[in-house]
């Protein structure tokens, strides 16, 4: 081989290493960040805070192959720097077929409309912090396991996922339960400013198992075997996808708990958002939550009956920088009424 043709072979790896040539493309991955900071009035004294700081990788590696990945900083009184580091979420979605996928690794468990849409990024949150439901552990905030998922199949755009991954009573990277847990959620949009959903769950929690709960504590024990089945419906609408003057978010899940000795215990879990935009920028809102248990003896969740209502007004400075101003007034038969007035800073970058 002549100089020349060595000379022509070096160039042409290099022009597909560099993506200088037709054949080579380059991998695009973007790297965004979410943070927030709030101030609040609460038993007479006023607190400042700092919120989630948010890490949301994403990067197509192929045309059909991506990559998810969110990493959450936040305060924690049990770590030495008062800060945690927690994996949110770490998703690998290969594209099989047209608008049909598989999804292996840890996601947000596709039960209802706010845990599949919205992530940690707090500046997208219509409310300052997420409905009661989540704080009190009632949906299952992450799986870990395999997905098939469908998007916008027909008229009626109708989408679909099933999952099946460790349980409740489970970690990130092994399973310590011999159950696991699945999950059937479907919606259609039948215009463009409504989507329908509901969605089954199904776990059991074997005898033995540390019950975690949802907001990073842990539960003690199982005594004995828990099996439990959580039905939820969600109505989302807003009357322009574009200027969303008007937005109506309605959730409601039945959470079914039985074990050997305690039978079924039932809770109810509800709540109800609306926001008006009256300025291009300017948005008041009300939220309701109500939570309810069917009886004291729950074998899985602290029975605490719970309402609250959320009235608020949210400024947009940006699609990436939005102010919110709330007042929320609790009331539970564990704790006495409380009122509290939050002002936050929420932004991405």
């Amino acid at each position: 081989m002549k100089i020349t043709d060595y000379s022509r072979v070096t160039l042409s790896l290099l022009g597909l290493l560099l993506g200088l040539v037709p054949g080579a493309t380059a991998q695009r991955t973007q790297i965004k960040g979410f943070v927030d900071a709030s101030a609040y009035y609460r038993n007479g004294k006023v607190s400042f805070g700092l919120g989630e700081q948010d890490l949301f990788i994403t990067s197509e590696i192929t045309e059909r192959l991506s990559f998810l990945g969110e990493t959450v900083f936040k305060f924690s009184l049990t770590s030495p720097t008062d800060f945690d580091i927690s994996v949110e979420r770490i998703i690998l979605k290969y594209n099989y077929v047209g608008n049909h996928s598989v999804l292996l690794g840890k996601h947000h468990t596709p039960i209802n409309y706010w845990n599949d849409t919205y992530h940690h990024g707090r500046v997208f949150f219509p409310t300052i912090d997420r409905p009661l439901l989540f704080a009190q552990g009632i949906i299952p905030l992450h799986t870990t396991g395999v997905s098939l998922q469908g998007q916008n199949l027909g008229r009626l755009r109708f989408g679909y996922d099933a999952m099946v991954g460790n349980g409740i009573g489970s970690g990130d990277v092994v399973d310590n339960n011999p159950f696991k847990s699945a999950t059937l959620a479907v919606h259609v949009k039948p215009t463009d400013g409504m989507r329908l959903g509901a969605s089954l769950y199904h776990d059991a929690i074997s005898k033995g198992s540390t019950m975690h709960n949802h907001s990073g504590g842990v539960r003690p024990v199982v005594l004995n075997r828990i099996s439990q089945d959580i039905v939820t419906g969600s109505v989302f609408y807003t009357d322009s996808v574009f200027s969303r003057k008007f937005e109506l978010l309605a959730e409601s899940s039945m959470v079914n708990s039985r074990s050997d000795s305690l039978g079924t215990q039932r809770a109810v879990a509800t709540y109800v958002y609306a926001g008006l935009r009256l300025t291009e920028k300017i948005i008041p809102y009300v939220r309701l939550d109500d939570i309810r248990f069917t009886s004291n003896r729950e074998v899985y969740f602290l029975s605490n009956n719970t309402q609250s209502f959320v009235g608020g007004l949210r400024y947009e400075l940006s699609y990436l920088a939005v102010l919110k101003l709330e007042y929320q007034h609790t009331k539970s038969p564990l704790h006495s009424a409380s009122d509290k007035v939050t002002f936050q800073v929420a932004v991405g970058f």
